[in-house]
């Protein structure tokens, strides 16, 4: 007879260690890259935080100022098509006016059955009377080519005015596809940057939004401004009354939020803030950094005096206001409000003086 072999008998505890023992190792090569699909996320110092949340805040600028753009001329092609619309309506009105004329001048020919003069002619009893009256006739008959002509012109002007704003329109529907095309990339960026700073301690978070362009010389030893006192002195120095009346205008909103897309009067983005400013001194500045630049005369920073226009990084997405000694007054970005700050915590790229 054949021997029977018993089975060896697999130990549970074992099994369950093998397992354990894959699952550890499978999750080794995952985090280490080993299956290409994916790696652990490395633990960023502060400083790297700092970095990386400054770079996401300047692409959002980036953002906020084309957003701003495409918002400025989603208005302007929003008001073109109204006026437009407003200007065919009172043709329209008047369109009708005129049909309705000619139409009365019709039936009324109609029923005056259109008969030959010359036998209207014979068969008046006055004669003269019958001349005269023709006479009136055939001018009421110029008048009512005329009023035709008129019809048709009508007719023309509302079909040019209805495919300009159909163009108008357009380009409305383009900028708005545009504006949300901003505004998503802006939330993105700005949500990428909450997540950074969220592994932060509130300590750190503090201490990196003290070093990203706060001014201490702005602030006094118990934490209020001491730069209160000096908008007046300040304003002195301005080349003119406008960039006076800008300074201090901007003095009054230290402390106010930044917000993308705000003009203010409680909240503001860069351009927001100095469009908002000059406002107040009665100058109409256009709405974005790319714009502003261009809105006076271009000053060397040697020559740089309160309530110019100082502009930052090669793309220009930021702006501020001079108000002497090397600082400025600016919007930074959300995590900091409006604030005094040096010019050198950006990158200098040129300034302009409203005039």
């Amino acid at each position: 007879m054949a021997a029977h072999r018993k089975p060896r008998q697999r130990s549970a505890s074992g099994n369950k260690a093998r397992t354990a023992a894959t699952i550890a190792l499978a999750g080794a090569a995952t985090a280490t890259g080993f299956d290409g699909t994916g790696h652990a996320e490395p633990e960023l110092t502060p400083g790297q935080v700092k970095a990386k949340v400054d770079e996401l805040y300047q692409e959002a600028e980036v953002a906020t100022e084309k957003y701003n753009g495409a918002k400025e001329k989603a208005e302007a092609a929003g008001q073109r098509l109204k006026d437009l619309q407003d200007q065919a309506a009172r043709k329209e009105e008047r369109l009708n006016s005129a049909r309705e004329a000619l139409g009365s001048v019709a039936a009324a020919q109609y029923r005056g059955g259109g008969l030959d003069p010359a036998v209207q002619l014979a068969l008046s009893d006055d004669p003269d009377r019958y001349l005269r009256n023709a006479e009136f006739v055939e001018r009421v008959g110029n008048r009512q080519q005329a009023d035709v002509a008129r019809v048709r012109r009508q007719l023309r002007e509302i079909e040019q005015l209805r495919g300009a704003a159909h163009i108008e329109l357009t380009s409305l529907k383009s900028r708005q596809t545009e504006l949300r095309r901003h505004k998503k990339t802006i939330t993105g960026k700005l949500g990428s940057a909450r997540q950074l700073l969220s592994r932060l301690s509130a300590q750190e978070r503090a201490r990196i939004s003290d070093t990203r362009g706060t001014d201490r010389a702005s602030r006094s030893s118990t934490g209020t401004r001491d730069s209160l006192a000096a908008p007046g002195s300040v304003s002195a120095q301005a080349p003119n009354s406008r960039a006076a009346a800008a300074v201090s205008y901007a003095y009054q909103k230290l402390g106010s939020p930044y917000v993308w897309g705000a003009t203010g009067p409680n909240a503001f983005d860069c351009s927001g803030l100095v469009q908002a400013a000059y406002r107040s001194a009665g100058v109409s500045l256009p709405r974005t950094t790319y714009s502003q630049i261009d809105a006076g005369r271009r000053v060397s920073r040697s020559e740089l005096l309160p309530g110019d226009l100082v502009f930052f990084y090669a793309g220009i997405s930021h702006v501020g206001i001079y108000v002497g000694n090397g600082r400025m007054i600016h919007a930074p970005n959300p995590s900091a409000p409006v604030r005094v700050a040096p010019l050198d915590e950006m990158p200098f790229t040129g300034a302009t003086r409203v005039v």
